[in-house]
């Protein structure tokens, strides 16, 4: 009975000091991880900058500055420039002391020579840490996905058993008057993708030669970019076509389906910078963060239809999330210039 009054009384002193500590702990401020607080802090002060400027030469990237909007409410600018154009505006607004950008995206020897004109600052996302270490070099580019190419075929026109099994099926006469393709004198990227297929696929020089002497031989339509190599497989009036494969999704429901050769896919980074003396440099930085974001790049890769670099997220094209994929060497000014000419001689265009 003494033990028992004993307890009870030593319950009886505690009890009000442990409640007074609760009191306490429920008082003090719950303490925020330093990523998060930072975080916080450069939205808030993005929003006070109330806006980021973005020059690119990517379509259909509304569905991420909506979404980045809604999210921090800044307001995201879009000017869309060509690629051919890119540079020349970049330079002309920068000598002038007019440069309104912010982030800039563009194919990565656009980026790389605007880097060595001193036009960009260095920033490393913090939410680019899950990405292939070769995304980012040098502390100023980041890139992020890359633009594939592939074999777009109307999938009601050609018969399964002839979708081509690797590239240089589009050298069988079957094929004559039938292939879209973006001109190889004078597109960038088609002419990349054509020595990437010289450096990464094709086994020797002589077999490459006879592949393009081959597909020329069938007589492709010329357009000037991916952009419209599409439509005329769409409509039927060609059935097959050197392009991308996110049409599959943008075209949607148009008859679009691509060719799984047993060979890589292949395509040219896809980079992004803050520009040096950004006008808004926070607002560019969340921006950059956001963009990184397996938010953003899952409505790119989702409603895009674009091949990006965040882990584990594929655009909903059956099949892609299989397919080896690899970035192609950046060629310089110079070799463009020279490969243009090539298969302007080889090609025959005008």
């Amino acid at each position: 009975m003494k033990k028992l009054i004993v307890f009870v009384a030593v319950i009886l002193f505690i009890a009000p000091c442990v409640f007074a500590a609760g009191q306490e702990a429920a008082k003090a401020p719950t303490k925020v991880p330093a990523k998060v607080a930072d975080s916080q802090a450069l939205a808030e002060k993005a929003k006070a900058e109330g806006k980021v400027t973005f020059y690119a030469n990517m379509t259909s990237v509304e569905p991420i500055l909506e979404d980045f909007g809604k999210k921090y409410g800044v307001k995201a600018e879009y000017t869309r420039l060509s690629t051919t154009k890119f540079i020349a505006t970049i330079l002309t607004e920068h000598a002038a002391g007019k440069l309104t950008a912010d982030v800039l995206q563009a194919p990565m020897p656009v980026l790389e020579m605007l880097k060595e004109k001193g036009i960009l600052a260095s920033y490393t996302s913090p939410a680019a840490a899950g990405y292939p270490k070769w995304t980012n070099k040098d502390g100023k580019i980041q890139s992020f996905g890359i633009e594939y190419a592939a074999l777009i075929y109307n999938k009601e026109l050609v018969k399964p058993a002839d979708v081509p099994k690797k590239y240089e099926d589009l050298t069988d006469p079957k094929w004559k008057g039938k292939i879209v393709m973006a001109d190889p004198s004078s597109h960038p990227t088609t002419i990349s993708w054509l020595i990437g297929l010289k450096e990464n696929v094709i086994k020797s020089e002589a077999e490459w030669l006879k592949f393009l002497k081959g597909l020329a031989a069938n007589k492709p339509m010329f357009v000037a970019s991916f952009g419209p190599t599409p439509a005329p497989i769409e409509s039927g009036e060609k059935l097959i076509g050197i392009s991308m494969p996110k049409y599959i999704i943008t075209k949607a429901p148009a008859p679009l389906d691509w060719a799984r050769v047993s060979q890589p896919m292949m395509g040219t980074p896809r980079g992004m910078a803050i520009t040096a003396g950004a006008p808004h440099p926070n607002a560019s930085r969340l921006f950059v963060d956001y963009w990184l974001s397996k938010d953003a790049m899952k409505i790119m890769a989702e409603k895009v239809g674009e091949y990006v670099l965040a882990p584990g997220i594929y655009p909903p094209i059956a099949g892609i999330d299989k397919a080896k994929v690899i970035p192609i060497r950046e060629l310089s000014d110079e070799e463009i210039k020279k490969w243009g000419g090539e298969f302007k001689k080889i090609f025959e265009t005008p």
